[in-house]
C-alpha cells in the first residue's frame, strides 16, 4: 500500500508532459544515481536510451528526447533555467558530447543513443524506457524504468520504500476510507490530510511548501497571460491567453486595474507581504477581480487562466503537475477563480499563521491531493494507460473537490463533487495531434475547469446520501473503461483527432 503525499501529486517541473517529459527526466537522474552507487559512473563512456510504447510514439512531440538529454546532463526540472532549454540540448547534439551529471564528458549521438521503438511496448506499462551504460572495460549496466503518470517513476516489481512506505495516521485506498476516518474522528478532509502529512513534515514546512506551489501556479498563469506568439512543434498554434487577457482588461477593466495599481484599497484589504514580482502578481490578481463585472467575464477569466497555464506547458515552461502536466491548467484555473472571485473572508483553514485566502488555498490543495491519490491507487493518472479521462478527468475531479471544500461542503458533498466531475469525463480519449500537448489538450483544460465548478455547485445543492453513484464506483468504472479502451486512443497519436486532422507534420 503506497503512501502518497500532497507533494507527490503537486510537483514543480517543466512541460509539456509529466509522463513523457518529467518522468523520463527523473528516470535519467535515477540511472545516474545507480551508476554512482555501483561505482560505474567514473568508467562510463556512453549511455544508450531505448523508449518503448507511448514514450516512443509521441516522445518527440512531448519532449522526451530533450528531457533525457537534460536529465543525463545533470539538470533538474525544478531548478533548471527554462529559457534557452532547446539551445542547450542542441549544443549537446551538435558537439556530439554530453557531460554526464554535469561532470563526466561522454560521447553522445542522438540517432544512435536515443532509440525510439515505435512498434514495441514493455508489458508492465505503456511508458517504458531502458538505460544502458557502456563502461571502459566493455561491460554494461542496464536499468528499466516506467513513467506511470504525474511524474511518478517506478521499476517493475519495485516495492514501496522510504517516504512511499511511510505509515500514515489515516491510510486511505478508497473514498469509503475517507468517510470512515472523518466520521469516526470528526475531521474534515484537510484535517485528515494534514495529520497524514505529518508523517513526512511539520506544519511550518507544509505551509511553506504548499504556498510555494501556489506561487508557482500564479507565476505560470501570469506568464501565460502576458506572452503571445506561436507554440513550438510545427502545429503553428497561436497562443490565445494574452489576447483574451488584454481584451478583458480593456476599457472598463483597464480603469479598474489602474485604480488597483494606484493602490486604492488594496494594501488595506490584502497586505502585500512579498516584494518584486510577487507584489506585482498580487496587485494583478486584485485587478482581475475588479475587472470581472459580470458572470460572462468571470467565465472568460476562468478559461483564460487554464489556457495560460497550458500554453506555458506546451512551450516547455515551468508548471505544476496537477496531477499531470497535460492537465496542469484545470486546478490552477479553479484555484484562481476562488482566489479572485469568491468571498473567502470567513473561511477557517487547518494551518495557523496564514491569511484567510492562503489558508483556503492550502485546504484546497490538501483536499484535491487526496482525491488525486485515490485515482492513482485505484485506477491511473496516465493518459498512456487510461486516455484523457485519466488526466483532464482526474484533475477536474480534484478541482471540484477542492472548490466544494472552500465553499463549505460536507465530506459527502466534497466526494460527490469529485464523482460528478469524473462521471462526465468517462471514456475521454487521448489523441494529441502531431504528438504535441496542444490540440486538443490546451482547450480541454478549460472544459475541465468549467466542469469542476459546475460539479461543485451541483454537489452543494445535493444530498450525498441520495446519490446513485459513489466516487469509488466511478474510479472503478474509469479503470475498467481504460482497460477496454483501444490502445490507439491512449496517447499514441494513432487515433481520433490525431489522424483526422491534416496538420502537415508527422510524429509517428
Amino acid at each position: 500500500m503506497e503512501s502518497i503525499s500532497v507533494f507527490d501529486i503537486f510537483k514543480i517541473g517543466v512541460g509539456p508532459s509529466s509522463s513523457h517529459t518529467m518522468g523520463p527526466w527523473r528516470a535519467a537522474q535515477r540511472f545516474i544515481k545507480v551508476l554512482a552507487e555501483s561505482g560505474a559512473f567514473a568508467s562510463t563512456v556512453r549511455v544508450r536510451t531505448e523508449l518503448f510504447g507511448s514514450l516512443a510514439k509521441t516522445g518527440h512531440g512531448h519532449g522526451t528526447d530533450l528531457a533525457i538529454i537534460l536529465g543525463l546532463s545533470g539538470e533538474d526540472p525544478v531548478t533548471c533555467e527554462v529559457n534557452g532549454l532547446h539551445d542547450r540540448v542542441s549544443e549537446v547534439v551538435q558537439r556530439g558530447r554530453l557531460a554526464l551529471a554535469g561532470s563526466r564528458p561522454i560521447e553522445f549521438d542522438r540517432d544512435a543513443d536515443l532509440v525510439f521503438h515505435m512498434n514495441r511496448a514493455l508489458p508492465f506499462h505503456a511508458n517504458g524506457l531502458t538505460f544502458t551504460a557502456l563502461l571502459e572495460n566493455g561491460q554494461r549496466v542496464s536499468e528499466t524504468y516506467y513513467s506511470v503518470g504525474g511524474g511518478f517513476v517506478v521499476q517493475e516489481n519495485e516495492k514501496a520504500t522510504g517516504s512511499r512506505a511511510a505509515v500514515l495516521k489515516y491510510h486511505t485506498e478508497r473514498a469509503e476510507d475517507i468517510v470512515r476516518h472523518t466520521r469516526e474522528h470528526a475531521l474534515t478532509i484537510p484535517q485528515m490530510m494534514l495529520a497524514n502529512e505529518h508523517a513526512w513534515n511539520h506544519d511550518e514546512n507544509i505551509t511553506a511548501g504548499l504556498l510555494f506551489i501556489w506561487q508557482n501556479m500564479l507565476a505560470c498563469i501570469h506568464r501565460g497571460c502576458h506572452t503571445d506568439g506561436t507554440l513550438p512543434g510545427g502545429l503553428n498554434v497561436t497562443r490565445r491567453a494574452k489576447g483574451i487577457h488584454d481584451r478583458l482588461t480593456g476599457s472598463q477593466g483597464l480603469a479598474a486595474i489602474k485604480r488597483v495599481l494606484d493602490g486604492a484599497d488594496f494594501e488595506h484589504a490584502h497586505p502585500v507581504r512579498r516584494s518584486g514580482s510577487g507584489a506585482e502578481i498580487d496587485r494583478w490578481c486584485e485587478a482581475i477581480r475588479s475587472s470581472a463585472t459580470d458572470f460572462s467575464r468571470t467565465l472568460r477569466w476562468v478559461s483564460t487562466f487554464a489556457l495560460a497555464v497550458n500554453e506555458e506547458n506546451a512551450a516547455f515552461g515551468r508548471v505544476v503537475t496537477a496531477p499531470t502536466n497535460g492537465a496542469a491548467g484545470v486546478i490552477p484555473a479553479v484555484m484562481m477563480y476562488a482566489w479572485c472571485f469568491l468571498d473567502l473572508s470567513r473561511y477557517q483553514g487547518v494551518l495557523p499563521g496564514t491569511s484567510v485566502r492562503e489558508s483556503a488555498i492550502i485546504d484546497f490543495m490538501l483536499t484535491a491531493g487526496e482525491i488525486g491519490s485515490l485515482f492513482k491507487k485505484g485506477a491511473t493518472i496516465s493518459a498512456a494507460m487510461g486516455g484523457c479521462q485519466a488526466e483532464i478527468g482526474v484533475s477536474s475531479a480534484m478541482a471540484a473537490a477542492g472548490l466544494t471544500q472552500l465553499l463549505g461542503g460536507s465530506v459527502g458533498q466534497v466526494l460527490m463533487a469529485a464523482e460528478i466531475a469524473m462521471e462526465h469525463h468517462l471514456g475521454m480519449t487521448c489523441d494529441p495531434i502531431g504528438g504535441l500537448v496542444q490540440v486538443p489538450c490546451i482547450e480541454r483544460n478549460t472544459m475541465g475547469a468549467m466542469k469542476a465548478i459546475t460539479a461543485a455547485n451541483i454537489a452543494l445543492d445535493s444530498d450525498p446520501t441520495k446519490a446513485r453513484v459513489s466516487l469509488d464506483s466511478v474510479i472503478k468504472t474509469m479503470w475498467t473503461t481504460a482497460q477496454d479502451m483501444q490502445t490507439k486512443y491512449k496517447e499514441t497519436s494513432e487515433g481520433g483527432l490525431a489522424i483526422h486532422v491534416s496538420v502537415g507534420i508527422s510524429e509517428c
